[in-house]
């Protein structure tokens, strides 16, 4: 398929409607230049890969793997890869555009990128997945590296991921490159404090908002749907801050009680269980429910479009900080503003990942590694910072957050892009 094709008004739909629809409203607002606008409408490279896999029975399935690098304006591609059913290039296309201004919110020297692969890895052993990403990591060798664009983990993948994908690159260079991937494995050079970092960012963007909306940390509600990796550690570093957490959800349902779920207890019971169902002295609830609840903070942590047309009028919390990519459809966010519901954008709120990511690589690159406070440390620097600048500029044009990070992003790339100007 064309990328014409692609890109076109009649095969808009989904995330890519979303990402293109919030880049034209920036570049209105910010005043873009149209050649420039046009330029950051389309990826500067998308890669489709075939890739053959023995499977555990002898057979050999052939799955197609994804890889779109946006920009590379203000510095190499970084971005993660996903293994889920649903994976597609227009999805792939427009999770690059996000994390371009994702990492421009931030002010890191990356642009963005992201990988999937069409696969349901819940089905598969550890070495089918072991085999398929080593042939995926073969597949994309040649555009992928330190220097040029550098993939993480995201939905079903993880440091074990990493792990191949750098031993996979590493033997084809001929020489160890742990700085070609982050989230790996401490052991082989992954940063402290990595794990917790896309929910710790999500955490000091909350702390700041309720400053500035005057919301009482003590006694505050929250809710969080989709309770992974980052809708878990947001809430373990938020209730000891003081807020309560009162609902939260997996993939297979919810639980609620509105007195109180201890978060830990939580975790320890959907280790034990696999999900967060039946939890003991918490009601069942469904997703649709939990997003629908009266509270003060709802962190929806799951995959995009959560919030849509359809639901967005009955979400009752005061403020929405986006831990996912993409949970909110421009036309919920349309919803969200007149009803008064203060929204926290997923390029501001959920940047913790790929800052942390960073400081990652600059270790990797160094051989020179830091504890985990210190990691931390410069992780709350770098994401209040930003909050107070994507706070400043939707003070200064009176508009929503999403508009204003989106402002700040698009207008770091832009100026990258205009002082480079067009090669040859």
């Amino acid at each position: 398929m064309a990328m014409e094709e692609i890109l076109s008004d009649a095969a808009l739909d989904g995330p890519l409607h979303a990402a293109l629809t919030q880049l034209d409203d920036a570049a209105k607002l910010i005043g873009l230049d149209d050649a420039i606008h046009h330029k950051l409408r389309k990826p500067k490279r998308v890669m489709m890969v075939s890739i053959p896999t023995a499977m555990d029975d002898g057979s050999t399935q052939v799955f197609t793997g994804y890889r779109a690098q946006h920009s590379m304006e203000r510095g190499p591609c970084k971005g993660g890869i996903r293994y889920h059913p649903d994976v597609t290039i227009e999805e792939v296309i427009a999770l690059a555009m996000w994390m371009t201004w994702k990492c421009a919110v931030v002010n890191i020297p990356y642009g963005g990128a992201k990988g999937g692969v069409v696969c349901n890895p819940k089905e598969m052993s550890v070495g089918e997945l072991e085999r398929m990403t080593r042939r995926f990591t073969t597949e994309l060798v040649e555009v992928i590296g330190p220097e040029k664009d550098i993939p993480a983990p995201d939905v079903y993948t993880d440091a074990q991921t990493m792990a191949w994908i750098m031993d996979t690159y590493s033997m084809q260079k001929g020489y160890s490159v742990p700085a070609v991937v982050t989230g790996k494995p401490i052991a082989l050079g992954g940063s402290l404090g990595r794990e917790a970092a896309t929910g710790r960012g999500c955490v000091f963007c909350i702390r700041e908002a309720m400053r500035r909306l005057e919301i009482p940390m003590d006694g505050a509600k929250f809710a969080v749907q989709g309770f992974g990796n980052v809708g878990a550690w947001a809430a373990r570093l938020l209730e000891p801050l003081g807020p309560k957490m009162m609902a939260a959800s997996d993939s297979r349902g919810g639980v609620y009680n509105p007195d109180g779920i201890p978060v830990l207890d939580l975790v320890k019971h959907k280790e034990e269980t696999g999900r967060v169902g039946g939890f003991p002295g918490a009601d069942d609830i469904s997703n649709e429910e939990l997003l629908e609840l009266e509270c003060d903070v709802l962190i929806p942590a799951a995959l995009e479009n959560a919030i849509h047309e359809g639901n967005a009028g009955n979400i009752k919390a005061t403020m929405v900080a986006e831990g996912a990519n993409g949970p909110t459809t421009p036309d919920a966010q349309d919803i969200l503003n007149d009803n008064g519901v203060f929204v926290i954008p997923d390029i501001l709120a959920n940047s913790g990942g790929v800052t942390v990511s960073y400081f990652e690589w600059v270790q990797g690159l160094q051989a020179y590694f830091w504890t985990e406070d210190e990691v931390n440390e410069r992780l709350e620097r770098i994401m209040v910072r930003a909050f107070d600048e994507v706070y400043a500029e939707s003070q200064k044009r009176s508009v929503d957050m999403r508009a204003a990070a989106m402002a700040v992003a698009v207008g770091r790339v832009a100026e990258a892009q205009a002082m480079r100007g067009i090669y040859p």
